[in-house]
Parts: C-alpha cells; sequence; structure tokens
C-alpha cells in the first residue's frame, strides 16, 4: 500500500499517515546539545520501543525537554545522531519527522484558542492527508476517549489547564504516531486529575500502538505507568532502570528525590 492509500484508509483506530513497521525504534546515541557552550544535554543514549512507556525525569535544567527537542527535530544535537527505525533523522525538519511517525507535546498547550477543540485535533490529522470528513470521525473518537466529546464545539481558549493538556495529547495521537513523547502532560493537575492522565497512558501502547517517552515532575505519576525510567541531571545520564531501582538509587535520591 503507497503512503497516500495508507493515509486515506487510516489505521484500525482511524488515524492517518503511513502504515508503520512492528518493532520500530526512536533511538538517541551519543547525543549531545550545546547553547552558547553550555552543554545542556551531553552524550545521551536511549532507545524507545513501541509498546512501552520510558520515564524521564530529573530536575529542572537537567535536560530532558531540550533532549526531545533533539529526538523531534527542533533542535539539531552538536554531537551524535537520532535514529528512527535504524535511520537518522537528526538533522531532518520536525515537520519531516512528525509525518514519519514521532508526535510530541509541548509543555504549553499551543492550541488555537479561537477554534473548536474538535478542530484543534482535526487539524492535526489533516495535515497527514486524511479528508475533512475522516479527521472529524478521529478527532471525535480521541476526544470520547480522553474525555472531551462534550466540550468538543467549544473554543478551545475556554477550556481550564488541565483540558488544555488533554487536547495536547488529543492532538499528538491523531497524527498515528509510532512514539509519542509527552511534556509534562500532568502538571499543574490535582491528584484526581493526575490519576485520570496515568489512566491515559497507560492505555495509549495498547490503544494506539506506539510508544510513549513520559517527562513529568510528578513522581507518583512516573513511578505508576513506567515501566522503564532514564535519569538526567545536568545534562548526563546518572541512572536508568525499572521504577523500583531508580527509587532506591543512591545518586537519583542525592539529585532528585531527596531521602524523604
Amino acid at each position: 500500500m503507497s503512503a497516500d492509500a495508507a493515509s486515506e484508509t487510516g489505521t484500525q483506530n482511524g488515524a492517518s499517515s503511513a502504515a508503520r513497521p512492528d518493532g520500530e525504534t526512536l533511538e538517541a546515541r551519543g547525543v549531545t546539545v550545546r547553547f552558547e557552550g553550555l552543554t545542556a544535554v551531553d552524550s545521551v543514549d536511549e532507545t524507545l520501543h513501541q509498546g512501552e512507556i520510558l520515564g524521564l525525569i530529573g530536575p529542572n535544567g537537567a535536560g530532558k525537554t531540550t533532549l526531545v527537542n533533539a529526538m523531534t527535530g527542533f533542535q539539531v544535537p552538536a554531537a551524535g545522531e537520532v535514529l528512527l527505525g535504524g535511520k537518522v533523522i537528526s538533522r531532518l525538519t520536525p515537520h519531516w519527522i512528525r509525518r514519519h511517525g514521532v508526535a510530541r507535546t509541548f509543555q504549553a498547550g499551543r492550541l488555537f484558542r479561537d477554534m473548536p477543540v474538535s478542530e484543534n485535533v482535526e487539524v492535526a490529522a489533516t495535515s497527514l492527508g486524511l479528508s475533512r470528513r475522516k479527521a472529524h470521525a478521529q478527532a471525535m473518537e480521541i476526544l470520547e476517549w480522553i474525555g472531551l466529546a462534550d466540550q468538543a464545539a467549544d473554543p478551545a481558549g475556554v477550556l481550564p489547564y488541565t483540558d488544555e493538556r488533554r487536547v495536547g495529547i488529543a492532538r499528538a495521537l491523531a497524527m498515528n504516531p509510532a512514539f509519542v513523547l509527552l511534556d509534562e502532560p500532568a502538571a499543574g493537575m490535582s491528584d484526581l486529575e493526575c490519576d485520570d492522565v496515568m489512566h491515559l497512558v497507560r492505555e495509549i501502547p495498547d490503544r494506539f500502538g506506539c510508544g510513549v517517552l513520559l517527562i513529568e515532575h510528578n513522581m507518583r505519576v512516573i513511578m505508576g505507568v513506567c515501566e522503564r525510567i532514564h535519569v538526567l541531571d545536568s545534562g548526563r545520564t546518572i541512572a536508568r532502570g525499572t521504577p523500583a531501582e531508580v527509587q532506591n538509587n543512591q545518586a537519583v535520591i542525592a539529585a532528585y528525590l531527596g531521602h524523604e
């Protein structure tokens, strides 16, 4: 099937874009990012597989979002490579990377505030080639799953902050990604709202068939949904492992978690 044909027929969940190979990976190999002599990310390696949830944590300024920027084309590494399915994508545009299976959210919602919520999600699907009718059906399906179908016709600008975050997730998933990188989706949420986000993130691999990289400061969320955790401090990897291993790592406790 051609990419155009796949785009129009969609996948089982109604998403657009070309069909994705099983077992694909998104890799950072020795990725280094510098800003005017300051090393924000220093020789970081990581491999994200489809179907898994990987946590990325660390203190403010640790380089988490900068690493995600490098993996999604918003920052060109000074050294190292980013690979998608074994192919180097480090110097390709965010648009190309997005069209080929890597979607992300941002700490700021970046919604079209005067447009209805449904159209904010539709625009992601139409950018990949779906007809307006199919994009609308897909958007409504995702909004129903995420709990915002009742607000679909409302202007995005009237949504509370926490719902803006969820629309950002819906918009990323509308692009049928092989990988979705979520930048602090639970920021500023209550415990109950965090529980909702945890439930959604847990469902993403099975429902949408993609791998998830989750940046989050809420340790209850990270420990509750991630299979593996990668810890950065001052741009460098200081630990990686299961939630239990990371939670008991003395370097992580000293740099980030604290003894309490």
